[in-house]
C-alpha cells in the first residue's frame, strides 16, 4: 500500500491554484475548498462574503515518494504574490490570503525554511506575508468548483486573464 501525504495551501482563488499542481506525477488529488474558519461546512457564499474566517484552499494529495514537499513548496511560491496581505491580485479579503496549513512538524520546519529563503532572497521588492499556520479541519468545496479549469475552461481562463496573476508570475517568477 502506498503511504501518501497531504499539503494545504491558500494562494487566492482556488480555481487557479489547481492546475499548476494537477499536472505533476506523484500528485494523486487537488480538491478545491475552505479551510482555517470557525463554521462547520461553510457555503462557497459564506466564505466568498468572508463571514467564516475561512481561507479558499487547495489540499493536494501526493506521494512523497514521487515529488517532494520541497518541490510542492517550490510550485506553490511561484503561483502567488507572497507579498499581499490583502488577498490575491483582483480577489480581495481575507479569505484570498495566501497560508501555507502544514501537517506535522516536518511540514512546518520546511515551510518556514522555504519562507526564510524566499524572503532573504532579494527576489520580491516587500517582505513575505505568508502565514504558516497548523491544518485544520479542510472542506471540500461544491462539486461545481472541483476541477473547474477543465470543467469550465472559457470562463477559467477569462476570470484567471482578467484576475493579474499571470501577469506578475511572469515579472516575478519567471
Amino acid at each position: 500500500m502506498e503511504k501518501v501525504k497531504k499539503a494545504t495551501f491558500a494562494g487566492g482563488c482556488f480555481w487557479c491554484m489547481v492546475k499548476p499542481f494537477d499536472q505533476w506525477d506523484g500528485v494523486h488529488q487537488v480538491i478545491s475548498g475552505y479551510t482555517g474558519g470557525c463554521v462547520e461546512n461553510p457555503t462557497y457564499e459564506q466564505v466568498k462574503n468572508g463571514d467564516t474566517g475561512h481561507f479558499e484552499a487547495v489540499e493536494i494529495t501526493y506521494d512523497p515518494a514521487i515529488i517532494s514537499y520541497e518541490t510542492i513548496l517550490d510550485l506553490y511560491w511561484k503561483q502567488i504574490d507572497p507579498t499581499d496581505d490583502g488577498g490575491q491580485f483582483h480577489d480581495r479579503g481575507d479569505q484570498y490570503r495566501t497560508a501555507i496549513f502544514y501537517h506535522d512538524s516536518e511540514q512546518k520546519l520546511l515551510a518556514q525554511k522555504s519562507k526564510q529563503t524566499l524572503d532573504q532572497s532579494g527576489m520580491l521588492s516587500k517582505p513575505v506575508v505568508t502565514e504558516i499556520l497548523p491544518a485544520k479541519t479542510f472542506y471540500p468545496a461544491e462539486e461545481y468548483h472541483q476541477d473547474f479549469y477543465r470543467k469550465n475552461e472559457k470562463e477559467y481562463k477569462e476570470d484567471r486573464a482578467k484576475s493579474g496573476r499571470d501577469e506578475f508570475i511572469e515579472k516575478v517568477w519567471n
